[in-house]
C-alpha cells in the first residue's frame, strides 16, 4: 500500500521454567502454562521444543522460526544437558555405560551422548528430544526420574537464572546458538 514494511524485531530469551507448568499457550485442561509467567509482550514467542509439566529448567523463546526448526530438529543435533535425581540415587558407573549405548524404547532405541554419576542421580546429555525422553530411558534401567532439570541447550546455559523468569540473551549467546546451527 505505498507504506515501507520494516522487518520485526527478531527476539530470544532464556526462560526458568518452574515444575508444575506446561509448554502450551492454551491448556484443554486447565493447567497453567508457561505463558501465564511471562509479559504479555512476549505471548507472541514460541518455545523451543518442550519440557513435561514435572521437569523444571531452561527453556528457549523466540520468534525466528529458523532459528527454532533447527534447534528442534534432531538432524541438527544440538545437545542438551540434563541433571537428574532418581529413586534409585546416583546412578551407578554401568549404568551410565548401559544409557550410553543405548537402550530400546517403544519409539526406538535412544542413547546419551555422555553420563556421569551426580550425588543423588546424574547428569545426562542429549541430542534428541524425543517425548519425555530422559524419563523413560532412566525407568527401562530401574532408575525412575524423581526430579529433572535442564541445565543447557547449546551454547546456552540455566546459569543462575531463577525460576519463573526469564533474559534476553545477548547478542554474543544468539550469534553462538545461530553458528551452531547454521544460520550465521
Amino acid at each position: 500500500d505505498g507504506k515501507r514494511v520494516t522487518p520485526k524485531e527478531t527476539i530470544t530469551v532464556a526462560f526458568n521454567k518452574p515444575r508444575g507448568y506446561v509448554c502450551t499457550r492454551e491448556d484443554e485442561l486447565g493447567r497453567d502454562t508457561i505463558y501465564t509467567l511471562l509479559p504479555h509482550t512476549m505471548h507472541s514467542l514460541h518455545h523451543v521444543g518442550r519440557l513435561d509439566r514435572d521437569s523444571e529448567g531452561l527453556l528457549i523463546l523466540t520468534n525466528d522460526g529458523d532459528l527454532t526448526h533447527r534447534l528442534t530438529h534432531p538432524r541438527f543435533g544440538v545437545r542438551k544437558v540434563y541433571r537428574v535425581w532418581t529413586e534409585g540415587g546416583t546412578l551407578p558407573k554401568e549404568v551410565c555405560r548401559r544409557l550410553l549405548l543405548g537402550v530400546d524404547l517403544e519409539d526406538g532405541p535412544a542413547r546419551a551422548l555422555a553420563c556421569r554419576p551426580a550425588p543423588g542421580g546424574a547428569v545426562l546429555v542429549l541430542a534428541e528430544g524425543r517425548k519425555r525422553e530422559v524419563r523413560r530411558m532412566l525407568q527401562r534401567v530401574g532408575y525412575p526420574v524423581r526430579r529433572l532439570l535442564r541445565l543447557q541447550v547449546g551454547p546456552i546455559r540455566l546459569g543462575d537464572l531463577p525460576p519463573g523468569k526469564w533474559r534476553r540473551l545477548s547478542e554474543r549467546e544468539v550469534k553462538a546458538l545461530l553458528r551452531l546451527v547454521g544460520l550465521e
